[in-house]
């Protein structure tokens, strides 16, 4: 009986420090920032960790943060979500942020970092961000100036974080979609693709005069010109494409002539026949009414002849020369 007390005894020990985390109270105690026990404990009810709301509010006060405080810390920790795994660690960088932005001289409230947080954003890596800039390096973009050759760049876009636009403000995406705009219209605005490889630097400060930063969460210090190619020749290119499209056009009405030109040629001769083959209909009816006479026909027939007779001699010396040779 007495170690199933003893059994019972621990188990409420156990219970009583799990419930009033004496270690933590006496913890802030001794970092010369006091928690009330009360709240401690009403966390535990509240489904709230202590360790992640006394912890960053000690690292806070420590650091000089007077606007943070232990309900503002609870309050984001439960608008995270009490079985969220990583709340805790979102606690921590929250009050580092807070930390790095009071250290830099960067005006960033609780509130607003409560808020950033809350959106999504990585609030500490855009607190580094605002004090040591980054680079953001486009992709290859191709672009053809007015003279039809392909000019490629690539841009390296230097930024630093806007705080105040941080919420609400566009991202690393339409910085780059932005600059590639500016680069080809700057490129597709030259006179020849020499310009542009002989003044690089005419693409960035037309870019940058553009304010390209603004409704982003960046902006923008620099943009340099990295690496300038030189691609196709696209003009030529499309002229010959024409020139292939016109020649096949071009071809094809001439068919179309041809074709009809053809059809004309049928015609006639289908006329030729049809008029000769009303000559005997017109001598029979010659010789009814008595304006062709017997000698005439006869006449009419030896001519006849005499013409098919010399067609036939024609034909035969044009397709075969050396029978004219033999007959000499």
């Amino acid at each position: 009986m007495s170690s199933f007390l003893i059994v019972i005894v621990i188990f409420l020990a156990f219970v009583f420090l799990y419930i009033i985390p004496v270690r933590l109270w006496i913890e802030s105690i001794a970092a010369g920032v006091p928690v009330n026990i009360f709240s401690l404990i009403f966390m535990r009810f509240r489904a709230v960790n202590p360790y992640d709301i006394v912890r960053p509010y000690i690292m806070a006060m420590k650091a000089g943060l007077e606007d943070v405080t232990v309900p503002m810390l609870e309050s984001h920790y439960m608008s995270i979500g009490t079985r969220n795994p990583d709340v805790g660690n979102r606690m921590h960088r929250l009050v580092t942020a807070l930390i790095s932005a009071d250290k830099a001289n960067l005006k960033l409230t609780c509130k607003q970092a409560m808020a950033i947080d809350l959106a999504g954003r990585d609030l500490l890596g855009a607190v580094h961000t605002s004090v040591k800039p980054k680079i953001i390096e486009t992709p290859k973009i191709a672009a053809i100036a007015k003279d039809g050759i392909q000019v490629m760049a690539i841009a390296r876009v230097t930024v630093r974080t806007n705080i105040e636009q941080l919420v609400g403000g566009a991202g690393e995406e339409t910085i780059i979609a932005r600059v590639g705009e500016g680069i080809v219209s700057t490129i597709g605005s030259a006179t020849s693709h020499k310009d542009v490889l002989e003044n690089p630097d005419k693409i960035s400060k037309t870019v940058l005069d553009k304010g390209l930063d603004a409704g982003t969460a960046f902006e923008i210090l620099s943009i340099d010109i990295a690496d300038v190619d030189i691609g196709k020749n696209i003009g030529a290119m499309l002229q010959t494409d024409q020139a292939e499209a016109d020649k096949k056009i071009a071809q094809a009405k001439a068919e179309e002539r041809r074709a009809m030109a053809f059809a004309h040629e049928q015609e006639m001769k289908a006329k030729v026949v049809e008029a000769e083959a009303e000559i005997p209909m017109a001598i029979a009816q010659a010789f009814r009414e008595g304006n062709l006479g017997i000698m005439d026909y006869y006449n009419l027939r030896n001519i006849q002849a005499d013409t098919n007779m010399r067609k036939t001699i024609a034909g035969t010396d044009s397709e075969n020369p050396d029978t004219k040779k033999t007959k000499k």
